[in-house]
């Protein structure tokens, strides 16, 4: 489940714009579904004009779980010290070389990326949301940086340790990657 996937794609098509998406619509599975249309300059690329993306990862964190939600988030029966994490995640925001929070094998030729928006947000029904809003992320960068934030909550690293694994650029000192289960993208914005 992506709330803010945007694509774009050239036509020749007679179809009023307005129309777009109900058009395509009946085309689709029922899993998928354009939520609206619009034209945009012929320069426009869903991907390359992209200047911020928001992220969240959802974590259950009670003692059970729920079969419901098994694919739409992250069990983590282990209680978490929330405070610890909302401490950890402030170290994120600003520009860093992001290595230590990136898959083996990533493509990107730079690391270096900057994070506007860092939180960690308590829910009811013992969910923990994270969301990071940046100017790109690396793949997987997300669900290390919520790896880490996990070993934060559970002890293992210190809050204040966060700033030597940003800068020690060490993969193996970030937390593991967490599963996608629980990742959304949640919003895409463009320069208007």
């Amino acid at each position: 489940m992506l709330f803010g996937q945007v694509a774009n794609f050239k036509t020749n098509s007679n179809i009023p714009i307005e129309k777009f998406a109900i058009a395509i619509n009946s085309n689709l599975k029922k899993s998928i579904l354009i939520k609206s249309a619009e034209e945009v300059e012929e320069k426009f690329h869903s991907r390359l004009s992209c200047k911020r993306k928001t992220y969240r990862y959802v974590i259950n964190n009670s003692k059970v779980g729920t079969a419901i939600y098994r694919n739409l988030e992250t069990h983590i029966p282990i209680q978490l010290d929330v405070d610890k994490m909302k401490q950890a995640i402030s170290y994120f925001e600003g520009e860093h070389d992001f290595k230590a929070f990136k898959a083996s094998g990533t493509s990107s030729k730079s690391s270096v990326r900057n994070i506007y928006r860092a939180e960690v947000i308590e829910k009811e029904n013992n969910r923990i949301w994270i969301e990071l809003t940046g100017n790109g992320f690396l793949y997987n960068m997300v669900r290390i940086i919520v790896g880490t934030l996990v070993e934060v909550g559970q002890g293992n690293i210190e809050p204040e340790e966060i700033p030597n694994i940003i800068k020690g650029k060490d993969r193996a000192k970030a937390g593991k990657t967490l599963p996608p289960q629980g990742l959304y993208l949640v919003k895409v914005e463009y320069e208007t």
